[in-house]
């Protein structure tokens, strides 16, 4: 018995435990950083349209203008939506796949953020607020477009695949480290 047990600890000594670490790819790091600023300059362009509807509404002066807002808040919507990535929604906009296409909709967020501007004056703290919010989604928005043009998207979507292939590929041996050391030890409890 002496000797299974020494045999058993050479044999664990030249089969070495495998632990990998996946770290993190940098470039979707960065990506998912500038994903997430996009989501949050979406969200503000929401909060400055439905405070610039409410506000419309309210003075009953200009019903078309709190229309447009509603509209352009249905479509921020959208945009924060695809910037998720949400399969079900890729798989029904497959065009959002494509940076310059969702750049081109930031675009649009943007302008319709910044249209009908105060003439009057009277309301200089929102329209200060949508100034900073369609020049924030704008400059994301070309970014995107930019981006889309130099195939980015196309270098991210081939790291994402690769990461998760090779996150598959570390559970995998983790299940096999794990049934070989079950099956070691039934070996045992065998010969013993």
């Amino acid at each position: 018995m002496a000797r299974n047990a020494d045999e058993e600890s050479s044999q664990r000594a030249s089969t070495p435990s495998i632990r990998l670490r996946s770290r993190a790819d940098p470039f979707l790091v960065v990506c998912r950083c500038f994903s997430v600023v996009t989501s949050l300059t979406a969200i503000l362009c929401i909060s400055v349209n439905v405070l610039s509807a409410v506000r419309s509404f309210k003075n009953g002066s200009d019903i078309f203008d709190g229309v447009f807002r509603c509209y352009a808040v249905a479509i921020a919507l959208f945009v924060v939506v695809a910037e998720t990535e949400w399969g079900f929604i890729i798989k029904f906009w497959r065009i959002l796949e494509y940076w310059a296409c969702r750049g081109m909709l930031q675009i649009f967020v943007a302008v319709m953020t910044r249209a009908f501007p105060d003439d009057k004056g009277e309301r200089k703290d929102l329209v200060l607020l949508q100034d900073i919010a369609s020049y924030m989604l704008l400059s994301c928005g070309v970014i995107y477009v930019i981006s889309g043009v130099l195939c980015i998207g196309f270098l991210k979507r081939a790291r994402q695949h690769k990461e998760i292939t090779r996150d598959q590929a570390v559970k995998d041996l983790e299940e096999l480290e794990l049934r070989r050391e079950e099956l070691e030890a039934l070996l045992l409890a065998e010969r013993a």
